[in-house]
């Protein structure tokens, strides 16, 4: 948790969209995400990745760090999620990977189980069109929390008219997950130093239960203390900003150009 959400160092380098506003940063990332979802071609995903790698290049993000975070959440829950839909029990058309053979055809109520089952060539394309809109979308919301400083984001989707309501959920849920995180951890160490040998799954299974109650009791604890504190210093469920740069020439150029490309690929 530490080393994936807490992205301060990296947006506060000098490279190209560390220095593009905030709000910019955010509508780009609605606008290809819309991008991502409506294409149904893979070379205009691949165009989208391609694009999404020169900026994290030019941005001095660390390639191994940034795929890694993209690559392996993209490969369980966009490839291995959709892979039976690869075999021709479920998407029909010409088998291009034969896997094996069954006695003879079967039919269980509506449904129909070939003789021959494997890999279409329609289902594997469509595995791969799903996996990559995954990838890009992991790839776009990375991007943009990798070179945006956290409070930027709330200020940028503030002057969005984004609800008050849900930008305090984000903000709370992303300042606090931390606390328990550590949390979680200090009870782990605290455990380990006190045992002098290994326990038994039994004993494991049953201390992690109590530890998932204990943290639930203490985040509706917190967060009660944090309502009544806020409470008590007025807080009126409003978000305000008191301070916001104008855009300057380079934000309305860099935003064009992103926009201009965005077209040209949803009109391909």
């Amino acid at each position: 948790i530490r080393s994936g959400y807490i992205q301060w160092e990296t947006a506060m380098q000098g490279g190209f969209f560390q220095r593009i506003d905030a709000r910019i940063k955010v509508l780009f990332l609605l606008f290809y995400v819309v991008i991502v979802s409506l294409k149904k071609d893979l070379m205009q995903e691949a165009l989208i990745g391609g694009l999404v790698f020169i900026l994290v290049v030019l941005s001095r993000v660390d390639l191994v760090r940034f795929y890694k975070r993209v690559l392996l959440p993209g490969f369980f829950f966009g490839f291995l999620v959709v892979l039976p839909a690869s075999f021709n029990v479920i998407t029909g058309g010409e088998i291009i990977l034969p896997l094996f053979h069954l006695s003879k055809e079967y039919h269980i109520w509506v449904y129909r189980i070939p003789a021959e089952i494997g890999i279409t060539g329609e289902g594997a394309e469509a595995v791969m069109m799903l996996t990559s809109r995954v990838v890009n979308s992991l790839s776009l919301s990375f991007l943009v929390l990798y070179t945006t400083p956290f409070p930027d984001i709330i200020k940028a989707l503030k002057v969005l008219r984004v609800p008050d309501g849900f930008l305090m959920i984000i903000t709370l849920s992303y300042k606090y997950i931390f606390i328990f995180a550590k949390t979680i951890e200090d009870m782990h160490l605290a455990k380990k130093s006190r045992l002098i040998r290994q326990v038994n799954s039994s004993d494991a299974r049953g201390w992690i239960v109590g530890r998932i109650a204990f943290v639930f009791k203490k985040t509706q604890m917190r967060f009660e203390e944090i309502y009544k504190a806020m409470y008590s210093k007025g807080f009126s469920e409003d978000i305000k900003i008191y301070k916001h740069e104008t855009l300057n020439a380079k934000d309305f150029v860099v935003g064009a150009l992103l926009f201009l490309i965005g077209i040209l690929i949803l009109s391909m």
